[in-house]
């Protein structure tokens, strides 16, 4: 009221004043109009996260899911929860916190991602009974029995089980069904959610934590049941998260389990060389080009390539002043600089040639994987050890992740002396030595496709 009183006895004061002004004498001379530039608006962190493919924001949803930044779907949607996640992880890695991931950061987290991830051996499966896909933590449910009902899964001690079971029936709702679940006897409901085609139900059941995710297509229901002790909850929380985006009940035929389709235009890394025009790189960053640039160089061609290694030779035609990457002899070590170009997305429009420490370490098959991985652009960058001697070359291959598709990338070496075999195998006389300036020697190749 008092508010209404002020507005009311100020346009009374401004009236009364306006009564007892005396009339102009004449009209005034109008201003010239002076026009004030119109500044853009700043990005937004979720401008910069609609920018991106949903393929990179569900890497980036699963690798904070896994860490524990995030506790959301993973579907690739930009919203709040997400850039408040990013936000955490990077205060808490003495980043500013911007809500958008630099390169660096980027490879921070994925890195950080990957460890939990192996630890409990994530994969997504096909479960036989069904035919529903689920994301199931193998070391951790090293068990499985199934019958015509469904499938099951268990820890060797009984603390941890998943169960997936279907039933069909005319009538069907998700209401009725959640009502069913949650009077199954010694629930205590903590969370519900119903909607016509699924239902998501969390609680405790004699001392287990439970989550429950039915999903309804006609007459059929399949709901997957996860139960663990609640001294598992550290372990569990983000598995339960990673488990419930990944759950797809009904696939839709085997293109369900297709990676999304690449983008129209990519970019990657290229490392010169040859004085005239010879540049090796990740085959896979280049594969189905209809047409490799080589910014601020032209077109180039493919002109070799190894399947078995993934390298490709490219040649850009009259180049001049190229200057070539040495790929030294030596025994490299295992503390690495990556060399490359990133995504223009990643940096702002920009093309600059940076640098990112990794160290390489040998997994079960012997492939070396580069930990943190790096960021997109960086396949085909140049591995550069502590020494200025060439290690190998930087690859980034697609690995499954939780959610919908398998979005996320790790980062792996092909090694300098296959580097070296391939380029000379195809004819190319190479320098050995150390690499004094590995930027001078990276160039940045755009693939584009149809």
């Amino acid at each position: 009221m008092r508010s209404m009183l002020s507005a009311t006895a100020m346009i009374l004061l401004a009236s009364a004043a306006h009564a007892q002004a005396p009339a102009p004498s004449a009209p005034a001379k109008p201003k010239p109009v002076t026009t004030v530039p119109v500044r853009p608006a700043l990005q937004t962190p979720a401008d910069t996260a609609k920018s991106m493919t949903p393929t990179e924001r569900l890497s980036i949803q699963s690798d904070l899911a896994w860490t524990g930044y995030y506790n959301g779907a993973i579907n690739g949607d930009v919203s709040d929860r997400m850039i408040n996640a990013i936000k955490a992880f990077q205060k808490n890695n003495g980043g500013k916190e911007t809500g958008v991931l630099n390169p660096q950061e980027r490879g921070l987290l994925a890195a950080a991602a990957k460890k939990p991830r192996d630890n409990v051996g994530w994969k997504i499966v096909t479960d036989m009974v069904t035919g529903a896909k689920l994301g199931i933590p193998g070391k951790l449910v090293p068990q499985q029995v199934s019958d015509a009902g469904g499938s099951k899964w268990q820890s060797a001690s009984g603390t941890i089980q998943i169960l997936l079971a279907r039933r069909k029936e005319e009538g069907l709702t998700s209401a009725k069904l959640a009502e069913a679940e949650r009077k199954q006897p010694n629930r205590k409901l903590d969370y519900s959610a119903v909607k016509p085609d699924f239902f998501v139900l969390s609680g405790l059941q004699n001392q287990k934590k439970f989550y429950i995710r039915g999903q309804l297509k006609g007459d059929e229901v399949r709901i997957l049941t996860i139960l663990y002790d609640q001294a598992t909850e550290g372990t569990m929380e983000p598995v339960v998260i990673a488990m419930s985006s990944a759950f797809d009940a009904f696939p839709a035929g085997a293109q369900a389990a297709a990676p999304p389709p690449r983008k129209k235009v990519e970019y990657a890394s290229g490392i010169v060389v040859s004085t005239d025009g010879a540049i090796v790189t990740d085959r896979q960053a280049v594969d189905g080009c209809l047409s490799i640039t080589v910014a601020g160089h032209g077109n180039a061609d493919k002109v070799a390539e190894d399947k078995t290694h993934d390298l490709a030779l490219l040649r850009i035609y009259g180049a001049r002043e190229l200057k070539p990457l040495p790929l030294g002899t030596a025994a490299a070590k295992s503390d690495l600089n990556l060399v490359g170009i990133a995504d223009p997305q990643n940096q702002g429009g920009g093309a600059a040639v940076s640098s990112i420490k990794a160290s390489a370490t040998s997994g079960a098959n012997g492939e070396l994987t580069l930990s943190p991985a790096p960021g997109i652009g960086f396949a085909g960058a140049a591995a550069i050890d502590s020494d200025g001697v060439f290690a190998g070359l930087t690859q980034l291959k697609p690995v499954l992740v939780a959610g919908p598709a398998p979005a996320a990338t790790q980062a792996v070496m092909t090694p300098a002396d296959l580097v070296r075999s391939f380029v000379k195998t195809n004819g190319v006389t190479i320098d050995a030595g150390k690499a004094s300036d590995a930027k001078a020697s990276m160039l940045r190749l755009i693939c584009v496709r149809k």
